[in-house]
């Protein structure tokens, strides 16, 4: 939930900045020159965020899409059984098309596949939704907006897949929408689309009523066709639709959809999930009473026969026991074997989730682990997380819990079976991608290998950055999984930063590098002891909690380190700011500042911190104690802002941010410690600014930003202190709103370092 929330206030902020008016640079201003970047991953080898679709061909081996709620779609490449990005060229101003709310890949040919994109259906996101279509396996794309918006990060985003393709004749598509849109259909290969005004029922159920963002209805949950039913070039006349509806809620048509009922005798009481429909006949749903991904406490498992009209509840736990208490998610049937089938646990948080299978349809089934004498349990599984070791998430149980590490997962919403290999099943996490290739051991009495399959996807929602002169190259703050420290940016790191397990700021002391503070959002109902900030002595290798946090603070927001480590100052989003000069064993308010105001420290004086709130700049020559206002004016008083000073000059300040709907927005440039900002003219806009090594010849840091240049929007780098500019990004390589954190690399010119709101962690270098 904290990624999720995190990343709707950057969308937020997005939004603010993508519908502002440009500001035109001066008629002089020399344009922009570009360079060549090859732009790469820095490695966490297992996705790092929820994955809530999994989408093999029906009629290629080895064709599977994956698709993720923030961070675009995946396409596997069975050379190294990686995954390929397909939509990092989503730039500014379109960022919602990385919220990829269904995907369905042609069965007939399988070099097309299409995608339903957008964010939100609220007002975080600005734009309607597109329905992406590609001739070439996700390569390239063409797009047709919706007249209403789609949800790729909104509730029930791993029910599905509620964009599907007629299995006889592909230029037929169907698309369940959101909002009570309803039904809507393509008959040119999804090109253009109109809407099913036969359908009866576009959704009733909301999470939240009472939520913004939980309040919208959900909608149709999945689209199946029975492929018996159209010959090759023909419609198929029998389709199935599941709604988000408590009440009626599974609808059929048998006329190719022009007229559609209620198909009778179904259950009520819960949501459909999935429908699946086998081989020989049998409509498989998985239900719920929680649409997901967080909820879902109780729910039941139906089997529909579409010859005798007959529904059985095959669930392995009835919703009427006691111990069902988590609802069903993913389901699965054996292409090969129709009568096997699997399903998951929708959220079994304790002690794990749960996967079932079952060989004979649903009559008797099989965990995937079982109660032993308690606390012990059996397992019909072992775990191989040696390609990300980090997800054992630095877990510590109490000997006397049944709790393992690492957790099978949780938020299981898809689970597939390869529908040309039986042994092959893939599941989606809120952490990864797991799976297994020896999958029919299960039926044997052996053991399934479930290991992680998620090499070259990177789904992480980023807060912050840093790149410190000596030590780990790269460490980073990220919600959810709280952060990394990269010794090889190439190699997926042990651990996690744990302890909080959620990070929103981390900062150094440029002058004792190996001292690091981050703060961040600690669990605070499981352990009334829990700090969120954690400090390291040794460069981020081990961590510790100080003694103390600032009262009533519930962590979060912003962390500046005093040049030698001597102070640290905090900003929390609740209580104000404070300051420290024990090493968090006290904390003081400090004077003079606003709460909620961005700060930062001097890299050179080690009693000088700075801060930004409303237009005002204000500095501390004290360690955080006092803080006095400057004359500087002319600064952003809204928008997201970021700033930073240069190491090695004492007062030399960068400040980017604002909002072109308050009219100032752009990059600003102080050396006198803040008295005065010089706005950069040839810079219409500015949200995140970084230093990195010096270019050959030159003594002043390279600065790069993620900025809007001659109406060109990208990540640029200066080498002569943002007197000229060179593009480094191209129109391939966007990663959507890129305002999260940027740094260079001290030690190597012309890297850098870019946070982005769920592609992970970007690095580039130059190509020649």
């Amino acid at each position: 939930m904290r990624k999720l929330l995190n990343a709707i206030l950057a969308c937020m902020l997005a939004a603010v900045a993508i519908v502002s008016p440009a500001i035109v640079p001066p008629s002089n201003a020399e344009a922009a020159a570009s360079q060549p970047y090859t732009w790469r991953n820095v490695v966490t080898g297992a996705g790092g965020g929820f994955v809530p679709g999994i989408i093999f061909n029906a009629s290629e081996p080895n064709l599977i899409y994956a698709r993720t709620d923030i961070g675009g779609a995946y396409r596997w490449n069975p050379a190294d059984s990686s995954w390929v990005p397909l939509l990092d060229f989503v730039g500014w101003d379109d960022w919602g098309k990385l919220g990829v709310d269904a995907l369905a890949t042609d069965p007939v040919d399988p070099n097309r596949v299409y995608a339903a994109v957008g964010m939100y259906t609220n007002e975080w996101d600005p734009n309607n939704g597109y329905i992406m279509r590609s001739t070439d396996r996700g390569n390239t794309w063409q797009e047709t907006q919706l007249p209403f918006k789609v949800g790729g990060n909104m509730p029930g985003r791993s029910i599905g897949e509620r964009l599907t393709i007629d299995p006889n004749n592909n230029s037929i598509l169907f698309f369940g929408a959101r909002s009570g849109n309803g039904l809507w259909k393509s008959t040119d290969y999804g090109i253009t689309w109109t809407k099913v005004s036969s359908f009866p029922n576009p959704g009733t159920y909301v999470q939240d009523p009472s939520n913004s963002y939980q309040s919208d209805i959900v909608g149709l949950a999945w689209i199946t066709f029975d492929p018996r039913t159209g010959t090759p070039g023909n419609a198929t006349q029998t389709i199935y639709v599941g709604v988000a509806d408590k009440g009626t809620s599974i609808y059929r048509s048998t006329d190719g959809g022009a007229t559609w009922s209620a198909v009778p005798g179904q259950p009520t009481g819960y949501l459909p999930h999935h429908g699946v429909l086998s081989a020989n006949g049998n409509l498989y749903i998985s239900y719920s009473d929680g649409v997901g991904p967080y909820d879902g406490t109780k729910g039941d498992v139906w089997k529909f026969d579409t010859a005798t009209g007959v529904w059985t509840n095959v669930s392995p736990v009835p919703s009427s026991s006691s111990d069902n208490y988590y609802g069903y998610g993913g389901l699965a049937v054996d292409a090969q074997h129709p009568d096997t089938l699997m399903v998951a646990s929708l959220n079994s948080w304790w002690p794990d989730a749960i996967i079932f299978r079952s060989t004979d349809g649903g009559a008797t089934w099989t965990r995937i682990w079982d109660w032993a004498r308690y606390p012990n349990r059996t397992f019909r599984y072992t775990q191989d997380i040696s390609a990300a070791p980090w997800l054992d998430l630095e877990a510590q149980y109490d000997a006397r819990s049944p709790e393992v590490s690492p957790k099978l997962g949780w938020m299981i919403g898809d689970l597939e079976i390869d529908p040309f290999n039986s042994n092959r099943m893939m599941y989606g996490t809120g952490a990864t991608i797991y799976g297994t290739n020896n999958l029919t051991d299960w039926d044997t009495g052996g053991k399934i290998n479930i290991s992680v399959m998620a090499k070259g996807l990177e789904e992480m929602a980023v807060a912050d950055l840093i790149s410190p002169p000596a030590g780990a190259p790269l460490l980073s703050a990220v919600f959810d999984v709280s952060g990394f420290r990269h010794t090889d940016i190439t190699v997926a790191p042990d651990k996690i930063l744990a302890n909080p397990n959620s990070t929103a700021s981390i900062d150094y002391a440029e002058l004792k590098p190996s001292y690091i503070a981050r703060v961040g959002k600690a669990d605070y109902e499981s352990n009334t002891r829990a700090k969120s900030i954690s400090i390291s002595s040794d460069g981020g290798a081990t961590w510790s909690n100080p003694s103390a946090e600032p009262n009533g603070t519930k962590g979060g927001g912003m962390i500046a380190v005093a040049a030698d480590g001597s102070s640290l100052v905090w900003s929390t989003p609740d209580v104000g700011v404070f300051y420290s000069k024990s090493g968090g064993k006290s904390w003081s308010a400090s004077s003079g500042v606003p709460a909620n105001a961005e700060i930062a420290a001097d890299r050179v004086n080690k009693n000088k911190f700075y801060a930004v709130s409303a237009g005002k700049f204000y500095v501390s020559n004290d360690g955080g104690a006092t803080f006095a206002q400057t004359a500087a004016t002319g600064l952003p008083s809204e928008g997201g802002l970021n700033f930073k000073a240069m190491p090695g000059n004492e007062g030399d300040i960068w400040l980017a941010g604002g909002s072109g709907a308050a009219g100032v927005y752009g990059l600003w440039h102080s050396t006198d410690s803040g008295a005065s900002f010089a706005k950069l003219a040839n810079v219409q806009e500015a949200d995140v600014v970084g230093f990195g090594k010096a270019a050959p010849g030159k003594t002043y840091m390279a600065l790069y930003v993620s900025a809007k240049i001659d109406n060109v929007r990208g990540i640029y780098r200066s080498d002569d202190a943002g007197v000229t500019w060179v593009r480094i990004n191209d129109d391939l390589h966007q990663y959507g709103v890129t305002n999260s954190a940027i740094t260079g690399d001290p030690r190597i010119y012309g890297r850098v370092y870019l946070g982005t709101n769920g592609r992970g962690i970007i690095y580039g270098d130059p190509s020649e």
